[in-house]
C-alpha cells in the first residue's frame, strides 16, 4: 500500500497492489539513471523521494545531468513513462510493473538511514532565552518595559485561563492571557531598566525614537550583506558519492538539530554567494562533524580548506580528528603550529601555496602574510571570540570572498546581533548527543577538604582531573599543594609558556592516563576531547568571564559519564557584583544546551555598551536587546525593499476552561515553555506531537488541557485560512475574516446546513457536544479547506 504521494487531488490518495523492493544503487548515479530509463521505457511512472526540499532539487539535478527530464513537484505527474520528483517521508522504495508504478525512496540512493525529527513551531531565536523568573524585568509589545510577577489563575465570564501577571509603574498590572505568550520577552540590556507606564504611549515614543537611532547601524549592516551579495563566490555541487560514503563513517546517529545545520550548511555552500553562517551549539554537541563535512565538500571540488582555532593543542586535536575521519581519502591534512620546527613549517607553508595541501588547521598563524593559499574555497573559524580586533579584520576581509563557517559555544553579543537581524545566518545545534548528561556544578567558597574529595572521589572511579589555576608565576606552588592533599595523584602541569615540545608531551602523557590531575591554565578552555576526565575544579573562578567558564567545564563529562564542575572563589575576599552574577548564572545554567542564553546573560551582566560600542548602548538599554535587534531587522529589510511580515493576530473567545492545572504540570517554568510551544504551533500535526509528549510525561491529559490543546489546533488553522476572530456561543461559532467563493459555500452547506456565510463571515451551528465543539469546528475547516488545496484563499 502507498499513500498520498502517487495520488493527485482528483485521484483517491491511497492505492493497493502488489510490488517488490526496489534494489539500492548507493552511490551510483549512472547506475539510478539506467534503471530509471528502464522503468520509464516498460511506461512505469517513477516517482523518487526526498527527505527535503534540498535533496529533492539536488536528486532532480542528478537525473537531468543523465538526460532524464525529472522535476522536482509537489504533486508527481500521472502520466505513463512519468519520472518526477517529490518529498516525502519513505523508508525505501518498491517497484510494480504490473501497476505501473516505480517508488524510489532517498535511501536507495545515499545508504543513508533516515533521521526522523518531530515537527515544530517556527523557532524564534530569542525563545531559547526566555526562561522568564518572578522578578525578571519584561518586555511586552504594546506597554513597554514591566516585571514578571509570576503566573495566576483568573476566572472571567465562568471561564477559568492562566495568566501572566506583569507590574508597571505606580500600582498598575496587566494580565496577559497564555495564548499571547508571545508578546511578552525577557529584557536583556544590562542594569535594571525603569518600568514603563501602562497605556502604551509612553512605550511608543520609546520605540519610535530608538527606531529613528537605528537607521545607521542597519546602513552598515546592509552593506556588508550587500558586499557579500554582489561578490561571486564558487558554488558548489551536489553532494558526490565519495561524500556519503565518508559521511557513513560517522560512528554516531546525528542528533535533529545537527542534521538540519549540516543540510543548511551544505545549501549555503551550493549558492553562488559566499556563505557566512553561525553554529552555535554546545560543546560536545557535534559541531566539529559538521565543519568536517563541510571541509570534505569543498576539497572534492580542488577547493582548500584553512580551519583557524584559539589554541595549538585545539589544532593539534583537530588535525587528528580530521585525519582520522579523511583516512582512505586522497585529502592532505596539516597543522601549522609552534610545536612545529621552523623547516616544518616552511613545507606546509609551500604545501598551501602551491595547492598540495588540502586542509591546514592553525592558530592566528593562518592568517600572517607569508602564507598565500592557491585556491582558499571555505574558511572555518572555531570561536571567533578568542580573536584580537587585528585578527578579526583579516578574517573579516576574507569574509567578503570565501564561504564561511563559524563555530561557537558561547557567541559574543556582537555576533548573535548580526545572526538574529539577518546578516548572518545562525544555525542553533541544541540537542545532546543521546548519552550526555548535564555536569553537576558547585560554585562555593575554596575548601581543601572538598577538594581532596572530589579529586579522590575521580580517582576512585578511575577518572582524571582538571584543575584549573591560571596564573603562571605560582602554578608550580599549587601543583605541589595537590600532591600534598592527595599524595596518591600523579600531578602534572602544562601552561602556555612551557616549553612547546614538552607541552604537547605532557597533554598526550595526560590523554594516555600516564597522570592523573593536571594542573593547568585556561589552555585546555577550547575543544581539548579527553573524555576520561570528568571532575573539573577552578580555583579563582571569580576572576574568569562567563563564556571561559561555561568552556572549561565543556571539557568534562563529554562520553556520557557523570561529570562534576566545582568553581570555586577564596573566602577572605569580596565578590564583586560582576563576578556575583558570572557565577550565579554558571550555576544556574547547568542543562544541557545552555550556551546561547549564557550568551544573553553576558551582554546582560557587563552592559551593552561594552559589547556593541556606547553609541548603541543607551537604545539597548531602553527597549531590551531582542527587540534592538528585531528594530534594526526592520530597519534593514526597509533598506533592502523587503515585505516585512507581520505576525497574524487571531482572538478566540471560547467557552472552556483551558489551562495547564498545576495538578497536572506544576512547575511554572515549565507550564510556561509549554504555553510558548502552543503559541508557536504550525498545524494541527505540531499539536499532535506535543500531546504526545504530555502523555509520555504526565500521563493523559485532564479536560482543561484537553480544551488547552483543542484550542492551539483551532488557532493555527485560523492562522492558515487569516481567520482574525472566533468566538463560539454554545454550539455555534462566528468566524470574522473568512470569504467563501461560491464553491466552498456549496461545501460548507453540505457540512453545516444551517450556517450562513457573508462577505467576510461565516456563521456555522455545529452538531457537538458542548465539550467537542472547538475540536468540531477545527475539523470542518480542514474538511472545508484542507491544507493542500491551492484554492484556499479564492
Amino acid at each position: 500500500m502507498v499513500t498520498n504521494i502517487l495520488g493527485s487531488p482528483d485521484r483517491p490518495e491511497t492505492l493497493h497492489f502488489a510490488a517488490s523492493a526496489f534494489d539500492p544503487v548507493v552511490g551510483d548515479s549512472e547506475a539510478l539513471a539506467d534503471r530509471v530509463r528502464q522503468l520509464r521505457n516498460s511506461g512505469v511512472r517513477v516517482v523518487v523521494a526526498a527527505e527535503g526540499p534540498a535533496s529533492a532539487r539536488r536528486l532532480s539535478e542528478v537525473l537531468t545531468n543523465e538526460s532524464i527530464d525529472a522535476p522536482y513537484l509537489e504533486v508527481p505527474l500521472v502520466t505513463a513513462g512519468a519520472v518526477s520528483v517529490v518529498v516525502a517521508p519513505i523508508e525505501r522504495g518498491v517497484v510494480s510493473v504490473a501497476s505501473g508504478i516505480a517508488l524510489i525512496a532517498e535511501a536507495d540512493l545515499s545508504g543513508r538511514r533516515r533521521v526522523h525529527r518531530k515537527a515544530r513551531g517556527a523557532r524564534r531565536a530569542a525563545d531559547y532565552y526566555d526562561d522568564l523568573k518572578v522578578g525578571d524585568y519584561v518586555v511586552h509589545q504594546v506597554h513597554g518595559v514591566g516585571r514578571f510577577e509570576g503566573m495566576g489563575k483568573r476566572s472571567i465570564g465562568g471561564v477559568e485561563r492562566d495568566y501572566l501577571m506583569l507590574a508597571y509603574r505606580g500600582s498598575d498590572r496587566l494580565y496577559v492571557p497564555t495564548d499571547q505568550i508571545s508578546t511578552v520577552r525577557r529584557y536583556t540590556g544590562g542594569d535594571s531598566p525603569s518600568l514603563s507606564r501602562m497605556g502604551g504611549a509612553e512605550w511608543q515614543k520609546t520605540r519610535s525614537k530608538v527606531r529613528n537611532a537605528v537607521a545607521a547601524i542597519a546602513a552598515e549592516l546592509v552593506t556588508l550583506y550587500r558586499t557579500r551579495l554582489a561578490t561571486p563566490g564558487h558554488a558548489f555541487g551536489p553532494d558526490t558519492p565519495w561524500q556519503r560514503e565518508m559521511e557513513d563513517a560517522f560512528p554516531y546517529e546525528e542528533t535533529p538539530d545537527q542534521m538540519q545545520a549540516i543540510i543548511e550548511v551544505k545549501e549555503d555552500m551550493e549558492r553562488s554567494t559566499p556563505m557566512d553562517r553561525l553554529v552555535c551549539g554546545d560543546v560536545g554537541y557535534g559541531k566539529t562533524e559538521i565543519a568536517i563535512r563541510a571541509a570534505f565538500k569543498a576539497v572534492q571540488e580542488g577547493k582548500q580548506v584553512g580551519v583557524l582555532v584559539p589554541t595549538t593543542l585545539l589544532a593539534n586535536q583537530h588535525g587528528e580528528t580530521f585525519r582520522e575521519r579523511f583516512s582512505g581519502f586522497p585529502v592532505r591534512v596539516e597543522v601549522l603550529s609552534r610545536f612545529l620546527t621552523t623547516k616544518e613549517q616552511n613545507v606546509v607553508i609551500e604545501g598551501v601555496t602551491t595547492g598540495q595541501v588540502d586542509i591546514v588547521i592553525g592558530t592566528h598563524r593562518l592568517l600572517s602574510e607569508d602564507l598565500a593559499f592557491k585556491d582558499l574555497g571555505l574558511l572555518i573559524i572555531d570561536e571567533e571570540q578568542r580573536f584580537g580586533v587585528e585578527h578579526k579584520e583579516k578574517i573579516k576581509h576574507l569574509r567578503a570572498h570565501v564561504d564561511v563557517l563559524t563555530l561557537s559555544a558561547t557567541p559574543i553579543p556582537r555576533t548573535l546581533e548580526m545572526s538574529l537581524t539577518g546578516i548572518r545566518d545562525l544555525s542553533l545545534v541544541q540537542t545532546p548527543p543521546e548519552e550526555r548528561q548535564p555536569i553537576l556544578t558547585y560554585v562555593g567558597e575554596y575548601d581543601e577538604r572538598a577538594v581532596s574529595e572530589a579529586i579522590r572521589r575521580e580517582l576512585l572511579r578511575e577518572g582524571q582531573v582538571f584543575y584549573v589555576h591560571n596564573r603562571v608565576n605560582d602554578i608550580d606552588h599549587v601543583a605541589e599543594q595537590i600532591r600534598e592533599l592527595v599524595p596518591e595523584a600523579r600531578v602534572v602541569i602544562a601552561h602556555g609558556q612551557m616549553d612547546e615540545g614538552l607541552l604537547e608531551r605532557t597533554v598526550i602523557d595526560f590523554a594516555d592516563r600516564k597522570s592523573d590531575v593536571l594542573v593547568c591554565t585556561t589552555i585546555v578552555e577550547s575543544g581539548l576531547d579527553l573524555p576520561m576526565a570528568n571532575t573539573l575544579v577552578v580555583d579563582r573562578a571569580d576572576l574568569l568571564g562567563l563564556a571561559q567558564l561555561y568552556q572549561l567545564r565543556g571539557r568534562v563529562g563529554r562520553r556520557g559519564h557523570r561529570a562534576y564542575a566545582y568553581l570555586l572563589h577564596p573566602r577572605d575576599k569580596v565578590l564583586s557584583e560582576e563576578a556575583y552574577e558570572r557565577l550565579k548564572a554558571i550555576g544556574e545554567f547547568t542543562d544541557l544546551g545552555s550556551g546561547f542564553k549564557l550568551a544573553m546573560r553576558d551582554l546582560e551582566i557587563r552592559g551593552a555598551g561594552n559589547m556593541l560600542g556606547g553609541a548603541q548602548s543607551g537604545h539597548i538599554a531602553a527597549v531590551g536587546f531582542d527587540l534592538y535587534c528585531e528594530l534594526v531587522t526592520e530597519a534593514v529589510s526597509e533598506l533592502k525593499g523587503e515585505r516585512i511580515e507581520q505576525p497574524f493576530e487571531v482572538v478566540l473567545d471560547l467557552p472552556a476552561d483551558a489551562h495547564l492545572p498545576r495538578d497536572y504540570v506544576e512547575r511554572d517554568d515549565v507550564r510556561m515553555e509549554a504555553y510558548r510551544r502552543l503559541a508557536g504551533v504550525e498545524s494541527p500535526q505540531d499539536v499532535d506531537d506535543i500531546e504526545a509528549e504530555w502523555l509520555d510525561r504526565y500521563g493523559p491529559p485532564p479536560a482543561a488541557a484537553d480544551a488547552l490543546l483543542d484550542a492551539a489546533r483551532l488557532r493555527a488553522e485560523c492562522v492558515r485560512l487569516r481567520i482574525s476572530n472566533v468566538s463560539i456561543m454554545r454550539t455555534t461559532a462566528r468566524l470574522v475574516g473568512l470569504s467563501l467563493p461560491e464553491s466552498r459555500k456549496v461545501r460548507l452547506t453540505r457540512l453545516a446546513p444551517k450556517s450562513i456565510a457573508k462577505d467576510s463571515e461565516v456563521v456555522i451551528p455545529l452538531d457537538a457536544a458542548p465539550n467537542r465543539v472547538v475540536a468540531a469546528l477545527t475539523a470542518l475547516l480542514l474538511e472545508l479547506i484542507p491544507p493542500e488545496d491551492a484554492a484556499a484563499k479564492s
